[in-house]
């Protein structure tokens, strides 16, 4: 039965249609170590580990209202590392959520993984959880570059938990970093192939970018790292687009890349512009009009949410909100910015007003117009955001 079969049949029995929803994320705050470069909600002590379980479990049961309209087509445990947690904890997440939410009968479920976590044993109690897809947070295959960014493995880890990973889960993505300071496009080309070569059908590849209070940022201010350069971070990107596209990987999205049937199904959602809950602390939501937020604080979220109260903020979206944030996913995919969209969404000045926006970056081959849908060339790829920001409404009066 297909997802639209099965949202009738809900309708035939309840006569109250249940609305797909994008899906559930969960924010596991912890890791054992801080990578120089994060700068995510993240705590390195686990002693409120069962605690923040315990939250987690009642805010799922306190918003349990605001999805009962809805089916839960994906759930992401997202972090942090969620992999520090114990099986049994994943499992009764999982289990609090099918026990109060609607789930489709084929969800997504994504366990973001470290590889110093993934031992066989470890592997083989996941597999035994509903979790279907792990993103392992590889970065690189080599030593030098996982010291600079102070991962938490090496690289025979990195190659092993792989190995061991894809004979329990068919559905496997890797993340990996370029413009790494001293990455040189031959040992970037390495780290590609050496994903290739273990047959991951889904890469998401990221540029190393230099955040407000990391220690990063710091060590690059002393002179101890050198500055990340965008030169090489555009080359770089450029290698693995030729690379990627070789190898019959699509770009779906600006920093993934998936075969065939591997397309993230919840960062598509995202990106696609539906709803999702955000539960845990720092965790982020959207129901298609607002915008809601966890504090990211964890001792003051599970204090509230003991106290049965949730630590939320929401913000309204307004019309010019959410055309600027749709050029900004849309020109990040394939999919693509809708004109008809915009303007059955927005109105006809939004529409009129991105025609005239876009024109220069067409006539400079950075944008292209194929049919009803405005994309980003391969020249522009690089420049994305920065083209997108050119786009957003201002001011409409």
């Amino acid at each position: 039965m297909t997802i639209k079969d099965d949202l009738q049949q809900s309708f035939n029995d309840s006569t109250l249609l249940l609305l797909p929803m994008s899906g559930i994320y969960i924010h596991i705050p912890f890791c054992k170590q801080a990578c120089h470069y994060c700068d995510f909600h993240f705590v390195t002590s686990t002693k409120h580990k069962n605690r923040m379980v315990a939250a987690l479990l009642e805010e799922l049961r306190l918003r349990k209202s605001e999805a009962q309209h809805y089916k839960i087509e994906t759930i992401y445990f997202g972090g942090g590392t969620p992999s520090v947690l114990d099986s049994t904890a994943i499992d009764a997440i999982i289990t609090a959520i099918y026990s109060d939410y609607q789930v489709i009968d084929n969800p997504e479920i994504t366990l973001e993984a470290n590889p110093d976590d993934l031992t066989p044993e470890k592997i083989e109690e996941l597999a035994k959880t509903r979790i279907n897809r792990l993103s392992i947070g590889v970065q690189s295959f080599f030593e030098e570059d996982l010291k600079l960014m102070n991962r938490a493995h090496n690289a025979v880890e990195a190659m092993e938990c792989i190995s061991l990973s894809r004979k329990w889960f068919p559905n496997i993505s890797i993340d990996l970093i370029y413009g790494i300071p001293g990455l040189t496009d031959d040992r970037w080309r390495e780290n590609l192939y050496k994903a290739l070569e273990l047959k991951i059908p889904h890469i998401s590849s990221y540029a190393l970018t230099v955040e407000d209070n990391t220690a990063l940022k710091k060590f690059i201010e002393n002179g101890i790292v050198d500055e990340v350069d965008d030169e090489q971070a555009q080359r770089q990107f450029n290698i693995l687009l030729d690379t990627m596209q070789l190898h019959s990987y699509e770009n779906y999205e600006f920093s993934n890349f998936g075969k065939p049937g591997f397309f993230s199904r919840n960062n598509t959602a995202y990106w696609t512009g539906k709803s999702y809950m955000g539960i845990g602390p720092s965790a982020h939501g959207f129901d298609g009009k607002r915008r809601s937020w966890n504090i990211n604080n964890n001792v003051k979220y599970m204090q509230s949410i003991e106290q049965g109260e949730l630590p939320q903020e929401v913000e309204e979206l307004t019309t010019v909100d959410r055309y600027n944030e749709y050029i900004m996913t849309g020109l990040r995919t394939i999919y693509g910015v809708s004109l008809s969209h915009i303007e059955s969404e927005f109105g006809a000045k939004y529409n009129d007003y991105l025609i005239e926006q876009s024109a220069g970056f067409i006539k400079d081959h950075l944008l292209y117009l194929d049919d009803d849908k405005l994309l980003v060339t391969r020249k522009g790829k690089f420049l994305s955001d920065g083209i997108a920001s050119e786009l957003f409404m201002v001011n409409l009066s």
